[in-house]
């Protein structure tokens, strides 16, 4: 399991939403009471079969994603 911080849940939840929807990319928030207020992440589930464009592909999706949000990227640093 690969967490990655984002902090706010309806921002987590959001950007789940636009991999999804978007990018065709399903990722897990995992918002409150999972987890500690704050700390909300998206939860990546990677595996052997996920091949190296795939994993190129989840890049492109991700950085797209917290682009549209620049909040986001400050609060995961």
């Amino acid at each position: 399991i690969v967490p990655v911080l984002v902090g706010e849940p309806r921002l987590c939840k959001a950007m789940s939403d636009d991999l999804l929807f978007e990018h065709g990319i399903y990722v897990q928030p995992i918002n409150y009471p999972t987890v500690p207020r704050e700390t909300e992440r998206l939860r990546f589930c990677p595996t052997p079969f996920h091949a190296e464009t795939k994993q190129d592909s989840l890049i492109m999706a991700l950085t797209s994603v917290f682009e549209k949000t620049p909040a986001a990227l400050a609060d995961a640093a």
